[in-house]
């Protein structure tokens, strides 16, 4: 049994409670297994490398000075705005890659970088379960209070293989859920782990109640090029909903590399200004080299599904 701390040398209350997160059991448990190789079918990673030319890029630029040191804490000019050229054709304008595209060490950092921009001590963050894992210490990390709202599957669901889309959204518990002090909604699609891509009318009505509530939508879209249904995006419905909406996109899942942590934020000047400010408390800026490789990646798609 650990040794019991000092009161002096006690953790802060925001670690010291927080209990083993799930994929460290899963993988202990998997590492104990006698039947070897284990398929791990819980985190979203791969079992293959990215496409040589993404890795060659990385190799080059290890090779350039500019590559191997700071980047802007906002992310290289290169990468932000092959982002911002690879998502205009979904909104309703063409995005600034200055003021409305950030990059962050992963997605799971740029949530937390959210997280910490605009989550006071007490706020209320509704999440839909069941989720993923991290919202859980990302929120509570900066003080906020998680509020649960279920996704329903099929009444029958127990008893036959059903489809994600069957699981639903309770609008009237999402209503009940939110209170004065609700400042966000975190929406995952396509989801983690249902599998669910949320309909153009669900997120609708999402997005008008958070625009009657004045609460802040984190989209969390890291699948977003991993679907086969019609897939909407949140904050390209209205006008009123992209100025409340933070959408976030993975470069580990659109390029097959989960290690290299690089993720970005799209959104409103007014609200990723923020976000970059609590990035560069939280890591300063991003690798760089691995920055560069992501931006060759965005420009080949971009070469092979030209605007």
């Amino acid at each position: 049994m650990a040794a019991e701390l000092p009161s002096k040398l006690k953790p802060a209350a925001r670690v010291a409670g927080q209990k083993q997160d799930v994929w460290s059991i899963i993988n202990e448990a998997a590492a104990a297994s006698p039947k070897q190789p284990i398929v791990n079918m819980g985190q979203g990673f791969f079992g293959y490398n990215p496409p040589p030319f993404i890795i060659n890029a990385a190799k080059d630029a290890l090779n350039r000075v500019d590559c191997n040191q700071y980047s802007p804490t906002k992310g290289r000019p290169r990468l932000k705005k092959a982002i911002a050229d690879a998502y205009t054709p979904f909104w309703s304008h063409k995005l600034d890659p200055d003021t409305e595209v950030t990059i962050t060490t992963g997605a799971n950092e740029g949530m937390l970088s959210a997280f910490m921009a605009f989550i006071e001590p007490g706020d209320e963050v509704i999440i839909f379960e069941p989720f993923f894992d991290q919202y859980i210490s990302n929120i509570e990390m900066p003080g906020g209070k998680i509020v649960y709202v279920p996704l329903s599957p099929p009444r029958d669901g127990a008893t036959r293989t059903c489809s994600s889309a069957e699981w639903t959204v309770d609008f009237e518990k999402l209503e009940k859920a939110i209170t004065p002090k609700t400042k966000m909604v975190v929406i995952n699609t396509p989801h983690n782990p249902v599998g669910k891509v949320f309909s153009k009318e669900e997120l609708q009505r999402i997005g008008d109640i958070c625009v009657k509530n004045e609460i802040i939508i984190l989209s969390d879209e890291v699948y977003d090029r991993l679907y086969y249904v019609p897939f909407t995006r949140i904050a390209t419905l209205s006008p009123e909903i992209e100025r409340l909406t933070l959408t976030v996109g993975s470069a580990g899942k659109n390029f097959y590399a989960t290690g290299w942590r690089v993720g970005w934020l799209m959104g409103p000047p007014h609200l990723i200004k923020y976000v970059s400010a609590a990035h560069t408390r939280i890591c300063y800026s991003s690798v760089s080299p691995l920055q560069e490789a992501c931006a060759v990646g965005w420009l080949s798609f971009l070469s092979f599904f030209p605007l």
